[in-house]
């Protein structure tokens, strides 16, 4: 059975960027009804017992849009942090101004892709495992990049309900937020991981949250 996740930071600590209103919506009820439905759902199917991933990777239809969701989710709450930062990691750094110009730009088209994905959806950095390459990637509804062999590496939620109890449907001005409260040490080990085990990694991840019982 998967649980829901704990959230590693105060729901109160955000300031105006996002209220404990929104945390008690979007993890205490939405990733907790994708989690329930998740059980619900492999009960007494093949994918009984088996890891977040592996079911994420052989599914189709209502399980596995649920348990992507879990993951997308996951991922989520761990890209964000109460206090604001910048990227300070070298090796991060020294990439995303290889690939994407400067921080500058990578800031700017990050927000722009973000904006830009229609209805909802995520928007992705990655790690290309066949090319070594980051890149952005937008996914709609639970559609999630570790399905093309791409490693997250950050993740902004643009489905509504993440953003509509502060934001209004002002998505732009959630985004610039967003960025402001970017976990950059959590981004910076997600890409050390990436570097050193490829998809291993992402698997390494959601079994950490999710031990396979």
């Amino acid at each position: 059975m998967f649980e829901l996740r704990k959230l590693p930071y105060d729901t109160n600590a955000f300031g105006d960027f996002l209220s404990a209103e929104t945390f008690s919506y979007h993890h205490g009820k939405h990733h907790q009804t994708y989690v329930n439905n998740l059980n619900n759902l492999i009960q007494n199917t093949e994918f009984a017992g088996k890891d977040l991933v592996s079911i994420i990777k052989s599914s189709s239809g209502g399980i596995f849009n649920n348990a992507a969701q879990v993951y997308n989710h996951d991922f989520y709450f761990d890209c964000i942090a109460p206090a604001q930062s910048t990227c300070e990691c070298p090796t991060l750094k020294a990439a995303l101004e290889k690939n994407f110009g400067s921080l500058e730009s990578f800031k700017d088209e990050f927000i722009k892709g973000a904006t830009g994905v229609f209805g909802s959806g995520w928007f992705w950095l990655v790690l290309d495992a066949k090319t070594q390459k980051l890149e952005f990637v937008g996914t709609s509804n639970a559609a999630t990049p570790i399905c093309e062999d791409k490693i997250p590496l950050l993740v902004v939620d643009v489905w509504e309900h993440a953003y509509y109890v502060d934001h209004r449907n002002a998505r732009p001005a959630y985004l610039e937020k967003f960025y402001a409260h970017i976990n950059w040490s959590f981004v910076a080990k997600a890409y050390e991981w990436a570097l050193k085990e490829g998809m291993n990694s992402v698997s390494f991840y959601a079994n950490e949250l999710h031990p396979v019982k």
